[in-house]
Parts: structure tokens; sequence; C-alpha cells
């Protein structure tokens, strides 16, 4: 209920938007007297695209009319009264609506939700001084197109008053030229009267025939007036048609597809697509509109045609309007859910494709079908050339057509592939040294559909990000790197799949923290200290001043196709192995403060010297990619600080890290002075004391061994010594003991 409290605290437009995202598809009072129990329900748990979790939507349905039906029966009195129908109401409507397709309801909680949290997100960082400004600027766009809005209403609404005066004054126009050619055709069947009565009937009708064509002189020249002025009129509107169009599809729109884009990197959720598609319907009916005006135009022109430019004028109109429209419905098929950038071979994996003006240009009567092929990047160079392609692609994708969708409740049209799988793929020639996880491919979705009646036909098509193939589970990582690279510092409107190959270090440093924080599930992401020790390691310089490296640029070599001085990896693959380590195994401990990781040994050093002895701290390892490694203090004799092996992975898929700090009692105080026992006691595994069928169940501790023999001055394994000393080193370090008590015997056994 939290989230609700928090959504009833928005202001202006994001209060604007969050009332947006209710209706008769789901209706806002529903989400206020159920808000605890809709918070507590596990829509996450729900996969969309998996037909095998009907069932448990259909539950999820049934609970929630089921709580909407008892919340009603608590109503009453006078006041509960109207209440209590109003309940009973929403759950009858929100079963018949979600029966058939319980998925969609779960669809559309998620996508409240989800809204209300980023609006909520969005409201709380605007109390600093930039969010306030942000926050100020999003309002003013939006209040500006919905202004926009109203003038294009009102213009829309005036030209369709003025077409129907003229309407009204050619018809009569129309009838006073048809009196006139009856007046003709009376005096041209005077010649048969006697000479008397013919005069006088003459002179009579060649006055009401001047009269009559007088008028229809005055009155020809009025029309052409006010087809001028009409059209005039409707050329105004266009261009702040056109206007408003580029500002929603090319500001806002853009800004979507590119918070879209940065959410495949760890970004914000890219939002709701709600407000935008609310925006392209408005647009949709008024272009619409002043395009069947224009058309009324040409007709009535047709029907009398009047010396003058007014033919040219509205065939430049209606190809101008033609134009907007093509702009609008080519541009605003897109891809609601993105394929996976990282696509393995063999695998199955899903997309979403949304047309947002579908419902209201009835696209949905004859719903079209969506077909998804992969293609190259220079197949993708050549698609936005307009060079011909057709047939073309670079594999085979399983299950690629799909039928467009049209969901009533919510207004949208969209095409939901749930099963694709790229069976092969066809790799083009390697350009120097790139390797195949550098190689960019996407996935192209197109459609063909008409609008009015086959009035108009539009073939459409979109690209996906980029999208990086593999076949083997290894090659995960540096396609990971591309995607990542690509994602951050691609342009808007370039060619595919263009990036720059050097960037500020600064800019890296954005993107790696955002990748950061969103796999820890943290508001902690990397600090300035951090961002220094991660400049050292790519530069290998000894500098600790941030102003350092601010100016400095790295390349993609440097990212990732050039080996760390001294290493087999690159400084990608160090950081994504930290990464992988930290999110399997150690995402709690970072985001309790516990971890310091990315320090070198003699930072560490340096460190601990002035502490206490068994003082520890956590780093990462700078020779093993994914390690992680416990310095201490100690004095044995003389004070030094020591070095653990690197745990890696494995070692905690068999042990964890809490685990084995408590198993080692000569560490007292986390860095730099926390006891242990209070930093890490709450994620000790807790022993079992009790036998099960006459047995004791061995428990794993780890030892460290204290002879200082087979260690070196420096705290470290001394690697001239001779190879059965490391090995046995190793094997005390990397190998845990198992501790047996039973029955009065004690012992230890190493696990082998």
């Amino acid at each position: 209920m939290a989230m609700w409290i928090q959504a009833q605290q928005l202001q202006g437009e994001a209060l604007h938007q969050m009332q947006a995202l209710y209706g008769q598809h789901f209706p806002i009072e529903v989400r206020h007297y159920l808000a605890q129990w809709i918070e507590c329900q596990l829509w996450d748990s729900v996969e969309l695209d998996n037909p095998s979790e009907e069932a448990k939507a259909k539950r999820l349905l049934e609970n929630l009319v089921a709580e909407l039906q008892k919340k009603a029966q608590l109503q009453g009195g006078e006041d509960g009264f109207l209440l209590k129908i109003k309940l009973g109401h929403y759950a009858n409507q929100l079963k018949s609506t979600y029966d058939r397709c319980p998925l969609e309801l779960v669809r559309c909680i998620k996508h409240i939700l989800h809204s209300e949290q980023r609006l909520v997100q969005e409201a709380t960082n605007a109390s600093s001084g930039s969010g306030v400004q942000a926050m100020d600027s999003l309002s003013q766009r939006h209040q500006q197109i919905n202004q926009s809005f109203e003038e294009l209403r009102l213009a829309t609404q005036e030209t369709e008053n003025e077409l129907r005066k003229l309407q009204h004054s050619q018809e009569y126009f129309i009838i006073q030229y048809q009196e006139n050619l009856r007046i003709q055709a009376q005096l041209s069947s005077l010649s048969s009267l006697p000479q008397a009565e013919r005069t006088q009937r003459e002179t009579t009708l060649q006055s009401k025939r001047t009269t009559v064509e007088a008028w229809l002189t005055r009155e020809a020249s009025t029309l052409q007036k006010y087809r001028l002025d009409l059209s005039e009129q409707h050329q105004k509107t266009l261009v702040v048609l056109r206007k408003q169009q580029t500002l929603i599809l090319d500001e806002e729109l853009i800004q979507w597809k590119r918070r879209q884009q940065l959410a495949g990197n760890g970004g914000p959720h890219e939002g709701g697509l709600d407000v935008l598609q609310s925006w392209c319907e408005k647009l949709a009916d008024l272009i619409w509109q002043n395009r069947q005006q224009i058309r009324r135009c040409e007709h009535l022109t047709q029907q009398l045609p009047l010396p003058g430019p007014m033919e040219e004028l509205l065939s430049k109109l209606n190809a101008d309007i033609t134009d907007i429209i093509s702009a609008l419905v080519t541009s605003t098929f897109i891809i609601e859910k993105q394929p996976p950038q990282v696509l393995k071979t063999q695998t199955k994996f899903a997309a979403t494709v949304r047309l947002l003006v579908g419902g209201k240009l009835n696209v949905h009567m004859n719903p079209p079908q969506v077909k998804a092929v992969i293609v190259s990047e220079q197949q993708a160079k050549a698609l936005l050339k307009n060079e011909s392609t057709h047939s073309e692609s670079s594999g085979d994708i399983l299950n690629n057509n799909c039928v467009m969708e049209y969901q009533q409740a919510t207004g949208t049209l969209s095409a939901h592939f749930r099963n694709m799988s790229l069976k092969r793929i066809k790799r083009s020639d390697r350009r120097g040294a790139e390797s195949v996880t550098e190689e960019k491919f996407t996935v192209l979705f197109e459609s063909q559909f008409s609008v009015g009646g086959n009035e108009l036909v539009f073939h459409v098509k979109t690209l996906s990000l980029p999208v990086v193939v593999i076949v083997h589970g290894s090659q995960d990582n540096n396609a990971t790197a591309t995607v990542l690279w690509d994602n951050a510092f691609s342009e808007p409107g370039r060619v595919p799949f263009t990036v720059p190959d050097k960037v500020l270090w600064p800019q890296l440093c954005d993107t790696l923290d955002m990748k950061y924080k969103a796999e820890m599930h943290s508001g902690r992401g990397l600090s300035e200290d951090n961002m220094v020790f991660l400049a050292q390691k790519a530069f290998t310089s000894s500098s600790n001043n941030p102003e350092d490296s601010r100016n400095m640029t790295i390349s993609w070599a440097q990212f990732n196709r050039e080996s760390l001085p001294g290493r087999n990896f690159t400084f990608w693959q160090w950081f994504d192995g930290v990464v992988e380590l930290m999110k399997k195994h150690l995402k709690p401990h970072w985001n309790d403060g516990a971890i310091l990781g990315f320090v070198n040994k003699q930072q560490a050093q340096d460190m601990l010297m002035s502490k206490p002895n068994g003082t520890f701290l956590l780093r990462f390892s700078d020779s093993e990619i994914g390690g992680i490694t416990i310095a201490w203090v100690a004095e044995n004799p003389n004070k030094l600080v020591w070095n653990l092996l690197p745990y890696t992975t494995k070692d905690f898929s068999i042990r964890s890290l809490a685990d084995r700090i408590s198993d080692l009692n000569h560490l007292l105080f986390l860095y730099p002075d926390r006891p242990k026992d209070e930093v890490f006691s709450k994620y000790y595994t807790p022993l079992l004391s009790k036998a099960v069928d006459g047995y004791v169940k061995p428990q794993i501790k780890q030892v460290v061994p204290e002879s200082d023999t087979i260690l070196d001055a420096d705290g470290d394994f001394d690697l001239e010594d001779t190879m059965d000393v490391a090995r046995h080193v190793e094997e005390l370090l990397r190998r845990p003991m198992i501790v047996l008590s039973q029955c009065g015997w004690t012992g230890t056994t190493m696990l082998h």
C-alpha cells in the first residue's frame, strides 16, 4: 500500500500521467480500495509470454474478483450503499473483460505498478535542484503538447464549420445556376409565341436572367475566395500538425526509445507507452479529419469547377496530409519489448511489436500479420537507404510470423512473438581484428495493412536494437561488451550500427556505474574512489587524483580487445567477472557496505597496517577474473598484511562468504573497526545439532594454516617454493575442511 500512498501525493503532470493509467480496463477505484492486496501479489512472477502461466493468471483474476466482492459486502449504511453497488459492478466488469485473457489483466496491473513506481521515483528525484528543473521541463513540454492539441482541435472544428458553409453556399449556387439555365431555356422557347406576348415575356425573362447572372458572377467570386481561404486555413493547420508530430515522434518517441536502449545497460525502465499512444491517437484523429475535409473540398471543386489555382492547391494539400499520416503510421510501428541483444542460437526468445495508432485507424478490423527476420549490419544500412533487400536475411528464425491482436480493454494493437528461435546464422566477412562477438545483427519486423477501406496501403518495418549472436555461453561476456558500448554511445539517427571508437573516460564510468547498480539492485553504485581504481587499471596508471583521468579517452580496443598488461584478459572481462561474482553470491554484502572491492594490494596494505590485529577487508583480485580475496593484518611475530588466495563462484557454491569469515577466528574486525559478527552474523548458516536416522551430518569448515614456513614476508604464497609446497598450500586454502563430532570422537578430514 506504500506505493499507492506515495502515488496519491503526485502533483501536476505526474498526477495527470498517473490518472491516465486507469480507465474501464482497470478502474482507479479498484486500485484505491484494494491497494494493499494488489501490492502484495507476485505479479512479476507471471511470465506474460508463456501460455502455460495462464492458470496462474486466472487464479489472480479470481482472487481479485473475490477481494472486490468481499470489499463490497463490507460496505454498510447510507454512505456505503453506492460504493457497494459500484465495487460489485467492477468485480463483474473485470471478470467479464479478462475471463478469457487473464494474462492481459496481469500485463495491465504490472504496467500500472511499474509506471506508478517510475512516477514516484521521478517525483522523489525532483527534490534536488536539477530534479526540479527536469520535472519542470517535462511538465512544460507536456503542457505545450496538450495546448497545441487544443489549438489543433479548435482549428479543425473551425475548418469543418467553414467547409459546411462552403458546401451550403455551393449547393445554393448550383440551384441558382440551374435556375439561370431554366430561364435561358424559356427564352429559347419564346419564338413560337405571338410578337406582343413574346416581347413582354422576353423583357421579363431577360431582366431576371441579368439579375441571376450578376448574382452568379458575384457568388462565383465569393465561392472561389471561400475555397482559397479554406485552403489557407488547412495549410496553417498542416504546419501546426507537422510541428506537433515532429515534437512527439522526433523528440518524445525518440527519447522513449533512447530510455529503452539505456534500460538494456541497466538504466531506469523506459516507462509505459500510454501517454505517447494517447498523443499519437489524437494526431491520427486530427490528421484523418483534416484529410477527409481536404477530400471533401476536392469533391466540391470537381462538382463545380471554377477558374483558378484550386485544383493544384488541393492536390498539394492532399499530398502533404498523406505524407503526414504516412510518417505517423510508419513511425508508430515500434518494438515495445526488444529481443535479447545477446542472442544464442537454438534458444527460445520473445519480442513484442506495437502499432500506437492501430486502434484509431481501425487497422484491428483486419488484423495484419507481422514477420520477423534477422539481417546483418550491411543489410540494415541498405534497408534505411531504401535499397532493395527483398527476401534477404542472415539466418533462419523459427516461429517468426505473428498476427497482431487488439486488446479492447487497453486499446493496444500488438503482436507478441513468444517462441522464436534462431536456428541458423550467416556471418559476413569480418574486418581486421573484429571478432564474432563484435559483429552486429538486427531483427527486422515488417507488416502490411490498409487504412480507410484500402484507401491507403502501408508497408511498415522497424529494426530492433543491435543483436550479437553467440553459439556458446563462453562468448556471452564479450558479446555483452559490444552491446553495452553500442547502447551507451550510439547517436540517434546513426547509420547502422556505427559507434565512436573512443569515448571520454567519465562517459564510460557513467555506463559502468549504471550497469553495476542495476545488477546489484542497489542505489550504492561506484564511488569516485572506485572510478580512480578502475582508471588505474584501464590506463595502467598510478595516479590517485580523479581529475587526471577526467579528460582522458578510452578506446574500444582498450575496453575489450587488448589484454591488460601482464594478464590474459581485457578490462571489461575483469569488470564483468566482478559483476557476475557479486550478482550471484555477494550482492547483500555489497549493499551492506561490507565489501570495498575496488582496492589494490598496496592500498589494502596501507589501509590495514595502522589497524589492530585481526582487521580485514575484502577486495577484488587483480590476477583472476571473478575473484575476491581477504586481506588482514596480524603479528606473526612481525606485523604484516596477509592475503588469501582469491575465492571464486566455485568456492561460494560450496560455502558462503559469511560462513568462511565466521570460520576464520583470526578475522576480528571488518575495516575500519566493525566487529565481524555485527556485519555478517545474519548471513551465517545455522549449525545442525540433531542426528538424522542415527547419522550426524558432516559440516564444512574453512581453515588457514598458521605455519609461516609456507608464506613469504609479504603475506603471499611463496611461488619460489617447491611444487609440493605450493600444491599443499592450494589444498589447504581452497579446499575446506570437514569437521566431524559424534559420541565423544572428534577429528578433521580433508574433502577430496
